[in-house]
């Protein structure tokens, strides 16, 4: 392929890019945390700070999980700790399903990895403005769970 024509193929691609991104406008924060050699130890914690301005406005909450196709397991538990700005704790388990009961991944594929999207919350409002955290740990038998590559959270509004 000649240089001018690949440079050209990577300016599209790079352009498409940033507009499938840019029309995300109801995304208040989406961030990940990359696991260490796609393993996460039981004291690791994934923590994410987010400032929620509008406490009357509807939100979707979702959970991220980036795993191998070698992940052993069809579900992954979770500890899940919040801090509200008031000082206010909350502490929760929650079950993420990953595959079927045939062990069918859930996600979407992309080579060796499965994307899960996992809805936590639909419609939920923030008690208060301020800046919420949110600490995950991973609360599976393994202490070293193997085949996750990245673990996030996805806080959007919702539709009225």
């Amino acid at each position: 392929m000649k240089p001018i024509l690949r440079l050209l193929m990577i300016v599209v691609m790079a352009a498409s890019m940033m507009m499938l991104f840019a029309c995300d406008g109801n995304r208040v924060f989406e961030e990940y945390k990359s696991m260490d050699k796609a393993a996460w130890n039981a004291n690791d914690i994934a923590k994410f700070n987010v400032q929620i301005s509008d406490k009357e406005q509807l939100y979707n909450y979702y959970i991220n999980i980036r795993v191998l196709n070698d992940y052993a397991y069809a579900n992954m538990f979770l500890f899940m700790k919040t801090l509200y700005p008031g000082g206010k704790i909350s502490v929760d388990t929650v079950e993420c399903f990953l595959a079927d009961v045939d062990g069918r991944w859930l996600g979407n594929r992309s080579g060796n990895s499965i994307d899960n999207r996992i809805l936590l919350r639909k419609q939920m409002k923030f008690e208060e403005a301020g800046l919420y955290s949110f600490e995950f740990e991973q609360a599976m038998r393994d202490s070293l769970l193997l085949g996750v590559e990245d673990f996030g959270i996805r806080i959007e509004k919702a539709e009225q």
